[in-house]
């Protein structure tokens, strides 16, 4: 599994790709322009990503602008909806409404609440059917 984390916030992303990594490959992105490269490149190579954790606030493209870009993309390609990346927003509790407009208007699968931590991240890995990797024990 392909896993984008786009997160400002080094220690956060830190924090979230070391809590993920059993579930599969993880890279990071600092903004929402980095992460619609990185979408960009892997879709393109065919090897596009999963799931995509993408903070709704960001310095130079935000999360919310980086999705419909996204999902842009997706459409071009005639995608179909079942087969778009998985978009889980990252926010802050205080950003309610930016949440709302991401969920609703723009196309994000799931939304997480910062402080994420692992009982959280596990739950919506789960609700969206991923499993660990038990490989990475043996």
């Amino acid at each position: 599994m392909r896993i984008l984390i786009v997160e400002d916030h080094l220690i956060n992303r830190f924090v979230i790709q070391k809590m993920l990594k059993d579930y599969g490959e993880c890279d990071g992105a600092v903004n929402g322009k980095e992460a619609v490269l990185a979408f960009s490149m892997a879709f393109d190579e065919g090897k596009p990503y999963d799931i995509i954790f993408l903070d709704i606030m960001m310095p130079e493209m935000d999360g919310r602008e980086a999705l419909k870009l996204i999902r842009e993309k997706e459409k071009k390609a005639n995608v179909p909806a079942s087969k778009e990346t998985i978009i889980v927003m990252v926010t802050a509790l205080d950003a309610p409404e930016e949440v709302i407009d991401a969920y609703y208007h723009g196309g994000c699968t799931n939304y997480i609440v910062k402080p994420i931590d692992r009982k959280k991240l596990d739950s919506i890995m789960k609700d969206l059917g991923f499993a660990k990797n038990e490989y990475e024990n043996t």
